[in-house]
């Protein structure tokens, strides 16, 4: 589930704030799709990731290799890709293409490294609808994720509530706090 290949890129060019107060000067977001959004675009899965997964939830034909919810998402399956428009993000501040601490700061040429700034769950989510802005996706039909992806999908739905048609959200917790 690590391979660096098959992923697709929005680029939101604009500067943007983080809850905590930094500013990103612009923002990747790495994503994956599967099924086909219809007339409406009103059948669109948000599919939100745990820490540490890629956008790869699924194989496909630009990435044949097994991915993390690889029993979920196709035809007939939880996810039924002849239904549902499924999009899996990678999580901003993640390694799998978004922009994280191993990206480049445009500002100065160098990676951000530990100069990456604080962030909070509501900031991968506003990330996340940036490219459903991009995508014209004004509302999903859900917003479904575990771990970190079901805190992701619970701020989606309280952040976006005319935007999000209903959440799922597994073995998650509605608030952490850091060490």
């Amino acid at each position: 589930t690590g391979d660096l290949i098959g992923y697709k890129i929005y680029h939101h060019a604009e500067a943007f704030q983080l809850a905590p107060g930094g500013v990103l000067p612009e923002v990747r977001v790495a994503y994956e799709t599967w099924g086909h959004l219809n007339r409406n675009k009103d059948n669109a899965i948000l599919l939100q990731t745990g820490m540490s997964a890629s956008s790869h939830a699924c194989s496909h034909g630009g990435n044949p290799g097994k991915g993390w919810w690889e029993d979920y998402i196709g035809p007939g399956k939880t996810l039924d890709t002849n239904l549902f428009f499924v999009i899996c993000t990678n999580n901003l501040g993640g390694c799998y293409g978004s922009t994280g601490p191993s990206s480049v700061d445009p500002r100065t040429g160098k990676r951000f490294g530990s100069t990456f700034p604080r962030f909070e769950v509501r900031d991968q989510v506003a990330a996340q609808f940036l490219l459903l802005d991009h995508l014209g996706i004004d509302k999903v039909h859900a917003c479904v994720g575990s771990s970190l992806g079901g805190m992701q999908s619970l701020c989606a739905a309280a952040l976006f509530p005319e935007r999000v048609g209903k959440f799922v959200t597994i073995s998650a917790c509605a608030k952490s706090f850091p060490g």
